[in-house]
């Protein structure tokens, strides 16, 4: 009986491991079922593109737990006056800061902070925490190391950082423009802010990482190996805080290497090759195919399969990062908002995903087909 129980626990734990990480499950799932059709092969995984990710993720981490975010943000946030001005700050926060830190980052950092300041003014901040997701997925294109879709497409391709930017700069501007129209919108009740100043004890250990990040920076934009980066991410890491080492989402690498295997070994199918080849074949097909498709399955494993197909990367590139608007799924920022909202709101997770939409396709038709026009010129 006690050995029943005991396993029961095991299968329990492991559901658990899998039900916490429904990505990671899904892509692991795949590559593993792909691997019975065709046999996987190392030129599938894109290394240099890892690498860079990790890099990034143990430089965002240490700046996340030195706490620089949170103190510019609460410094900024008790200045404002009125509820419009507030919202607009956290909103426009959102949309700079996933330039540089990432979209995923970027929520986690300031929707927490709009739920608290909720909670204390009793304000109803759902319309806001929408906005800064749609904000943090349009700022976030804007950079190659905004979300991971931009660093897979920019390392994939080689793209040069002035192409880069100016296939995406139009976008990114009638994005923002687009969210102070709505913004303008909102009531400007008065309102005082009173957040407790947050302290950033290490000014050294900060600068360090400030340092460090601007590295990574380089090496993801050519001007410094990603090795050379690797090796001073992993020095200054076992010298100032080898913690970090265990601190990162490993699942989220994992979760990349799986969906380079699926999709390696599918788009090695003839059938498949055939049916996509057939239906990608311009700039049009490939900028409306990477957006439906992201809506089903995510605008990073869209990028990658697609990638396969075309050489065209700038309406890839613009397809999946307009791709992250949409459908909750279409992009994984939008998941993190959604749960983190939920936790603390568990009763309101049907209002949340109605406004959530018309607010998401809305912005999806709009910049759709602004960006359309543009590609067809």
């Amino acid at each position: 009986m006690k050995e029943l129980v005991i396993r029961q626990k095991k299968i329990d734990l492991n559901l658990a491991f899998l039900k916490k990480d429904l990505v990671f499950t899904i892509s692991l799932t795949l590559a593993v079922m792909s691997c019975f059709i065709h046999q996987p092969k190392w030129e599938y995984i894109h290394f240099n593109v890892l690498v860079s990710l990790f890099n990034l993720m143990l430089a965002i981490k240490a700046l996340e737990d030195l706490k620089l975010l949170d103190k510019l943000a609460v410094a900024i946030l008790n200045k404002c006056y009125n509820v419009r001005l507030l919202s607009a700050i956290l909103i426009l926060m959102s949309f700079f800061t996933s330039m540089f830190v990432t979209n995923d980052v970027a929520l986690i950092t300031f929707v927490p902070l709009t739920l608290i300041i909720s909670q204390k003014t009793q304000l109803n901040m759902i319309e806001t925490i929408i906005l800064q997701t749609i904000a943090a997925n349009i700022g976030s294109s804007l950079t190659p190391m905004g979300n991971p879709q931009n660093l897979f497409i920019f390392s994939y391709y080689g793209i040069k950082p002035v192409q880069f930017l100016t296939t995406v700069l139009l976008m990114a501007v009638v994005g923002i423009s687009a969210l102070t129209f709505v913004i303008y919108r909102f009531k400007s009740n008065s309102i005082r802010m009173d957040l407790p100043l947050v302290r950033i004890v290490n000014r050294k250990k900060s600068s360090v990482w400030v340092l460090v990040f601007g590295l990574i920076v380089a090496s993801i934009l050519g001007v410094i190996s990603t090795q050379l980066a690797f090796i001073i991410t992993m020095f200054t890491t076992c010298c100032l805080d080898k913690k970090l080492l265990i601190k990162i989402d490993y699942l989220l690498l994992v979760t990349f290497i799986c969906f380079f295997i699926f999709i390696g070994n599918l788009s090695s199918i003839d059938i498949v090759r055939t049916f996509v080849s057939e239906h990608i074949k311009d700039k049009t097909s490939v900028f409306f195919g990477s957006i439906l498709l992201s809506q089903l399955i995510s605008n990073v494993p869209a990028s990658i399969f697609l990638s396969k197909f075309t050489a065209d990367w700038q309406p890839l590139l613009l397809g999946v990062n307009l791709g992250g608007l949409g459908t909750i799924i279409a992009s994984m920022a939008s998941v993190i908002s959604y749960k983190l909202f939920i936790q603390e709101n568990p009763s309101k997770s049907k209002i949340y995903l109605v406004k959530f939409s018309i607010y998401n396709f809305s912005f999806l038709a709009f910049l759709t087909i602004v960006q359309y026009i543009v590609l067809k010129l």
